[in-house]
């Protein structure tokens, strides 16, 4: 889970300043958000990719499964179909979480200078995690977009469309092809079709996110509070918790990036 693995990026970061390493906060935040983004992601691409296949109702896979559509992309593409559009959302997720990460401190930090009487707790984490989930979504989203589309189009499918004289589907040969492409058919609005549920969701997921993490972390015995296994666990359950209550809102995101021409 990013949150939890951030949060454990971050105590590993604080041992080595204590260690002599002194490092500015907001670097720490961005590198700590940074790398513990992009293990993440590469540790989840498989079920990722599977999850949008299933999610934009992909023909090959309709009624196949989890361990149905992994059985057909390692028939149809081998280990390396698992990892499929990964490289657009690694080189996303990387300014996504330290920049979502910092900048849910920035704006914490912000309203407790701009507001000294506000409560500091639960409520002021989900304010501060719903802004900066929403900054952080508006800034990498046609990255976004582009693991979508890479990461639905089947080795077959793509082999089939290039042989016929006019494809079946848009087929995309990268990161940047895809971009260039999305942008000369839809211009600047079409790299960011399906931001709406996106942002809809990324504000109540963010928020409950860190407002979960926050509220469990009082759960935890004062000495512990900065050990990593407790702030892994504590993410971890975040992080599930937030995801199971927006996921409608993703499932029509992915919709939307996959049939943009039809809105």
């Amino acid at each position: 889970n990013l949150c939890a693995m951030t949060q454990a990026a971050v105590g590993v970061m604080e041992e080595a300043e204590r260690g002599g390493w002194a490092v500015p906060l907001a670097v720490r935040e961005l590198i700590a958000g940074g790398v513990a983004g992009g293990v993440a992601k590469c540790a989840v691409a498989p079920l990722e990719r599977v999850k949008i296949l299933l999610q934009t109702r992909r023909a090959e896979f309709r009624g196949s499964g989890l361990v149905g559509s992994f059985r057909t992309i390692y028939r149809t593409e081998g280990p390396l179909g698992f990892y499929r559009g990964n490289g657009a959302s690694v080189a996303r997720i990387v300014p996504y979480a330290a920049l979502h990460y910092m900048a849910y401190e920035e704006y914490r930090r912000w309203i407790i200078l701009g507001f000294p009487n506000v409560q500091q707790g639960p409520v002021l984490d989900l304010v501060a995690g719903s802004i900066a989930g929403g900054t952080a979504v508006v800034s990498t989203y046609p990255l976004d977009l582009v693991r979508t589309k890479l990461a639905y189009q089947v080795k077959g499918a793509v082999n089939l469309s290039l042989r016929e004289s006019k494809p079946s589907e848009q087929v995309y040969k990268g990161i940047l092809h895809c971009l260039k492409t999305i942008y000369r058919q839809n211009g600047l609005k079409g790299l960011y079709c399906g931001m709406a549920p996106s942002l809809y969701g990324i504000f109540p997921y963010s928020g409950l996110k860190f407002y979960f993490y926050e509220k469990m972390k009082t759960h935890v015995p004062e000495e512990h509070r900065k050990d990593i296994i407790p702030k892994l666990a504590c993410g971890s359950v975040a992080g599930l918790l937030g995801q199971t209550i927006t996921y409608p809102l993703d499932v029509v995101r992915r919709q939307m990036q996959i049939l943009m021409h039809q809105f």
